[in-house]
């Protein structure tokens, strides 16, 4: 009898808990069996792992092989623990030495040949595993973004390569950690909108603060095309919300752009899309829409047309930054820190209140219509801004219109900066105790608030994003104080019912 164990981990959401391997041989019939919770995957690593390893010129221990994946209250997908079985089978039956394996955590699914296949969420374990002081083996196509991490990772393309690198006949080269500098902006320019300065300047003031904000106008006034470039004139990430951001396209096992490094991710998605698609689900969770849009933007064009239900989700990862998906076997926390951006038309036609004066629209559709979107969601908005047809001269025009996102952008950044000084998080993310701190106003603002909470029947909500909006704009401005014109522009950017 003799006992193997390895070190892995698990994929639960963004977390990568510590999976325990343990290789067990015994007297009796040769079988293999697999304990503790494995899905099917799992279960059928054990055809995988008997052929690579006799592919790989190895002897399969004819005994009974017991292989127990803890802690065993936990699930266990995908064929991320391959690696590990293989190993620890080869050190329970002494073709490998037990001591070589420790201090090491091991990922990748085996092809029947023995070669080494990627699997997901390398990133989210590597950068645990460096908390842990783990060093981390992994298959070569998993080589990028296990080098993003401080930990030390070797990477290697086949079972008989871990082999020989651990019985050290040919070491592996550790992978030199790669730092990616920040990659120039493509997004497209604020200039190729024509006219529409009160929405630019709402799109500026959205940017600064980290605002969700809703474009409201008929067709073709240029609602996407403002919408498309907010990523532009967003400041770049920092180098832990770009980890966290490739930590999620690491879950959903996509390759890891760092062409884009620090840039921040646009997601649109149709609004045919399902709730399991934009927030997450599936029977083993995965991160959906706003996930991806993590640290970014997600614009939700056409909102009325989207399935109430999909849009009531939303509120919860609006306010926490973060999606919680249950299913019955399992619970998984997933990153949704994003910028709303919206769009619609003012009633089901578009041209209510145009200038071409061809709405139909009764006054039932019309409330049908946006009574799609609920009130709550409503009031999670900040910036409810409405975008009016542009003049002929604005169209006719051959040069750029304004300023370009370059110029808005390093004003954009002067005020996040003064915010990250101030609370160490951008105003639409200030607490009520940070409201309370950062956002004092003077009798004159409070009596302009007050008189507009009463007029409109504002909620405590509103009342409390008024204030970091125009916070927001006294930082744009370089003041230390919000003033009365401030907390007006801020007023006259929320309240889209009383226009």
């Amino acid at each position: 009898m003799s006992l193997a164990i390895l070190k892995s981990r698990a994929q639960l959401g963004s977390s990568a808990p510590p999976v325990t391997i343990e290789v067990f041989l015994s007297g009796g019939l040769p079988a293999f069996f697999v304990v503790g919770m494995p899905e099917t995957a799992v279960r059928e690593s054990k055809d995988r792992v008997r052929s690579a390893l006799l592919s790989s010129g190895f002897k399969l221990p004819q005994e009974r092989i017991t292989v127990s994946l803890g802690p065993a209250d936990m699930k266990k997908t995908g064929g991320r623990f391959d690696l590990a079985i293989a190993l620890g089978i080869l050190g329970a039956s002494k073709q490998l030495s037990v001591d070589a394996l420790a201090g090491i955590e091991f990922y990748g699914e085996l092809a029947l040949s023995g070669d080494l296949r990627a699997v997901p969420g390398v990133l989210p374990a590597a950068l645990q595993a460096a908390n842990s002081g783990n060093s981390l083996i992994v298959p070569l196509p998993n080589a990028a973004e296990a080098a993003l991490s401080e930990t030390e990772s070797r990477a290697a393309d086949s079972l008989l390569q871990v082999a020989d690198h651990l019985a050290g006949r040919q070491p592996l080269a550790p992978l030199q950690t790669v730092r990616p500098s920040a990659a120039g902006s493509s997004d497209p320019d604020l200039a190729d909108v024509r006219g529409q300065q009160h929405a630019k300047r709402a799109l500026e003031i959205a940017a600064a603060g980290g605002h969700n904000i809703l474009f409201v106008g008929p067709p073709g006034t240029g609602k996407s095309m403002l919408a498309r470039r907010l990523p532009g004139i967003l400041p770049p990430m920092s180098e832990a919300e770009a980890l966290e951001t490739a930590a999620v396209s690491s879950m959903l096992g996509q390759p890891i752009d760092l062409a884009r490094w620090r840039r921040r991710p646009f997601r649109a998605p149709h609004h045919t899309a399902s709730a399991p698609a934009l927030v997450g689900g599936g029977a083993g969770p995965q991160p959906g829409e706003i996930s991806r849009a993590h640290n970014g933007v997600l614009f939700l064009d056409e909102l009325p047309e989207f399935n109430r239900n999909v849009l009531e989700v939303l509120r919860e990862p609006l306010e926490a930054g973060v999606i919680t998906i249950a299913r019955a076997g399992a619970q998984a926390d997933f990153p949704a820190n994003f910028q709303l951006v919206a769009a619609m038309n003012p009633c089901p036609c578009g041209y209510l209140g145009d200038v071409s004066g061809n709405c139909g629209c009764s006054a039932q559709r019309v409330e049908n219509y946006r009574s799609k979107i609920s009130g709550p969601l409503l009031d999670r908005i900040d910036l409810q801004v409405t975008v009016g047809r542009p003049s002929k001269q604005a169209l006719r025009s051959a040069e750029p219109d304004g300023e370009d996102s370059a110029t808005v952008a390093g004003r954009v950044r002067e005020a996040r900066d003064v915010q990250l000084r101030r609370a160490a998080t951008c105003n639409a993310r200030l607490s009520a105790e940070g409201i309370a701190r950062h956002c004092g106003i003077d009798e004159h603002c409070l009596a302009l608030l007050e008189q507009a909470v009463d007029r409109f029947s504002l909620s405590a909500r509103s009342y409390q994003r008024i204030l970091r909006v125009a916070r927001t704009i006294a930082d744009l401005a370089g003041a230390k104080t919000i003033t009365p014109p401030h907390v007006a522009e801020a007023l006259n950017l929320r309240l889209l019912e009383s226009r």
